[in-house]
């Protein structure tokens, strides 16, 4: 990875995470500075400033609320000359809309991860424009130190992997905890059900991780015919009830995130 410096605009519990996870990774925190315009806590080592910093910038990470774009805009664009690159983890702001405010950016990116950075175990979709093979391999590098690095083919799908991978460990967050209140509803303790919930999809998720076999398949191995396993799938396939469930709650979120790029197209 190019030993850049590395501007974080805006630091809420995202740039935060995100930051946390490109320590862990072994990035020295020197190569990096916060501006927030409220005092916050950083890691030792790394600057801190509520007034935005003159730069120089190789790479800057934009990450304040997208409805606050058109308000700093105008204070953030003198920093994005042509050396410098813009990374936006903005939800539903397209690539057009940000050329349009930083039009000197030496290179645009989209970057969506979650919350999981902070452990370096996010999946981070990715698209870009105006970029050299160098600052491409660069940002690739940036994001694979916080879990992978998914390069999409055209920005057309980037509110739907938005939705699953982005918005995806709230919805994850949501099943486990109607696991448990489930459980205690048919009459165990809540917070036992609660450990016992979050501990049974932490190995879930590692066997799956870990295996040869695709979901669908583990699943299948899981249940033995008219035992248990199978008579609680057969509540969950009835009408392809879990199946549509998911289909119906992605799209509200990728349709959210449609509307907000409209927006945000309108307004620039």
């Amino acid at each position: 990875m190019l030993q850049s410096s590395i501007l974080l605009f805006g630091f809420g519990n995202m740039a935060s995470a995100m930051l946390d996870g490109w320590l862990a990774s072994g990035m020295a925190p020197e190569r990096f500075a916060v501006y927030n315009p409220r005092a916050k806590s950083v890691p030792a080592g790394v600057a801190f400033d509520t007034t935005i910093p003159s730069g120089p910038f190789d790479t800057v990470v934009l990450g304040v609320k997208p409805q606050m774009l058109d308000s700093i805009a105008a204070h953030l664009e003198p920093l994005l000359g042509p050396d410098t690159l813009l990374v936006s983890i903005l939800a539903g702001v397209e690539l057009a809309s940000l050329r349009h405010r930083f039009p000197r950016a030496g290179g645009i990116v989209r970057l969506m991860p979650n919350l999981a950075v902070a452990l370096r175990k996010s999946p981070n979709a990715l698209v870009g424009e105006g970029l050299s093979e160098a600052r491409r391999a660069h940002v690739t590098a940036m994001a694979a130190a916080l879990g992978s690095a998914e390069w999409l083919a055209d920005e057309s799908q980037f509110e739907l992997v938005t939705a699953l991978a982005g918005s995806g460990p709230g919805f994850v967050f949501r099943f486990i905890d109607a696991l448990a209140e489930g459980a205690a509803e048919l009459g165990l303790d809540r917070e036992q059900a609660g450990r016992l919930a979050m501990a049974m999809v932490e190995g879930a998720g590692a066997l799956a991780a870990a295996s040869e076999h695709e979901p669908a398949e583990l699943a299948r191995r899981v249940a033995s015919p008219g035992g248990m396993t199978q008579r609680g799938y057969d509540v969950l396939d009835a009408d392809r009830a879990l199946a549509g469930l998911m289909r119906e709650t992605l799209r509200a979120a990728r349709d959210r995130g449609e509307e907000m790029a409209r927006a945000a197209r309108e307004s620039g």
